[in-house]
């Protein structure tokens, strides 16, 4: 009688690539801090500069506008060089941003800070075209989406050092004195305003600087470093039209590029005007606000490896669209219920957005093979959803409101709009795997 050895289901990280994989997974919290440091800043150019909703928004703009711009050329350049080289070149447009602040903050105008944060996030699209394909390809295809996933929940912990700079070292530091003082003061003493606008900006400019020091010091890290070759990176022809040709006609891939063009829009919108909803619904100070943003960042590293441990047992798609109507429910009761009931549906909303971005990327990106490179790049061109969304919701914000609403509450109807979108491309993902499921049982 002979018996056969059961094969052993293939391990999440090879052992051969667990050293890369943790120098990679720690670019996702250094993007993360990025990301959630600028969040804040919304709020803190509008007082500073005396600008509207609409106005300060265009910080996000310029932020995630340098996604849009440089995700195509990123992945050009990936493709025909390598991910160490989108790294390397990452990490110096980073930094390069982040060190602008300091002539910015000299020249004491609003443009300025956005060329900043407009180079810092060329960078951050280099960084993310290059880490999220590549470890999707640190070991067996099955599970690329749980490696994904596992990279992924290290984010958030960037963020949230990102919020907690942000909200002590930034909004705490700032002058107390209100809009309205601010607006009599550049009327009455406009050499006291400029002064009092001038000590502002050096308090948002030092953790920039700082923070171009440490992506700095990454880049000497990664310029050392032995980053192993994965499949598919020896073939270093572009092949851009023919790829880009089967990504077009990939309606999977297609869908998973809006949908994530909308979640991404979703989770700006939600993290960039909670301190909007605070000061503007309950009367809160912007520090106060701030700390709220900490607690639904904390929510969403929690919910992170929460629903990564629940991919072992239901469909990434089934999961996508639970979570979405979820938030989509949390949404309705940030517009409807009144007083701290509304600020705590929108923190909580955090905890259903915390898987959607890499599932929705592990999904798009499913069964590309090395087209995943520009495929990849079509998935962080997506993220100009939080180029686009936050300024029109600070517009509607800048409003007068409707349908008996206030206009900070009527302008969440928004992410309202981007969660059912997502929550129709979790439920059409699920039906595809039913459908191949039935296919390969006969």
């Amino acid at each position: 009688m002979s018996t056969s050895a059961t094969p052993s289901p293939p391990r999440t990280i090879p052992p051969g690539y667990l050293l890369p994989f943790i120098l990679v997974t720690s670019l996702f919290a250094l993007w993360g801090f990025a990301n959630d440091i600028t969040n804040p800043m919304v709020a803190a150019f509008k007082s500073i500069l005396l600008i509207s909703n609409f106005e300060s928004s265009l910080v996000q703009a310029a932020f995630y506008g340098g996604y849009c711009f440089m995700a195509i050329p990123a992945a050009l350049l990936i493709k025909r060089f390598s991910y160490k080289f989108g790294i390397l070149a990452g990490l110096t447009l980073y930094a390069a941003g982040c060190l602008l602040f300091i002539p910015s903050g000299y020249l004491m105008t609003f443009w300025a800070f956005l060329i900043a944060y407009f180079i810092m996030t060329c960078g951050l699209s280099f960084l993310e075209t290059s880490a999220n394909p590549y470890i999707l390809s640190m070991g067996d295809e099955a599970t690329a989406t749980r490696r994904l996933n596992l990279a992924q929940a290290f984010n958030p912990l960037g963020s949230i050092t990102g919020m907690l700079i942000a909200k002590e070292f930034i909004l705490a530091r700032l002058d107390p004195a209100d809009d309205a003082t601010r607006s009599t003061l550049s009327q009455t003493d406009p050499a006291a305003f400029a002064a009092l606008q001038k000590s502002d900006l050096a308090v948002i400019i030092a953790p920039y600087a700082i923070l171009g020091g440490v992506v700095f010091l990454v880049f000497i890290v990664f310029a050392i470093a032995r980053l192993p070759k994965v499949a598919g990176e020896e073939d270093r022809q572009l092949n851009a039209g023919a790829t880009l040709g089967r990504l077009l006609k990939n309606k999977r891939y297609l869908e998973g590029v809006v949908a994530q063009a909308f979640y991404v829009g979703a989770q700006i919108m939600c993290w960039t005007f909670i301190i909007q909803y605070g000061v503007n619904e309950l009367g809160m100070e912007r520090t106060v606000a701030q700390g709220y943003n900490v607690i639904a960042m904390v929510i969403f590293v929690s919910s992170r490896f929460l629903c990564t441990y629940l991919l072992h047992f239901v469909s990434s798609g089934r999961l996508l669209a639970g979570l979405a109507i979820g938030g989509g429910l949390l949404i309705l009761g940030t517009i409807y219920l009144q007083g701290m009931p509304g600020l705590y549906c929108l923190i909580g909303v955090s905890a259903c957005m915390s898987l959607m971005f890499p599932t929705i990327y592990g999904i798009a990106l499913d069964g590309l093979g090395d087209d995943a490179k520009l495929g990849s790049a079509g998935l962080i061109l997506a993220i100009g959803g939080g180029c686009l969304m936050p300024p029109l919701q600070g517009a509607i914000m800048d409003g007068t409101g409707a349908l008996g609403l206030t206009a900070t509450r009527v302008s969440f109807f928004l992410p309202l709009i981007c969660f059912v979108v997502i929550a129709i491309y979790g439920y059409r993902t699920y039906r595809y795997h039913q459908a191949a499921g039935r296919v390969a049982a006969h």
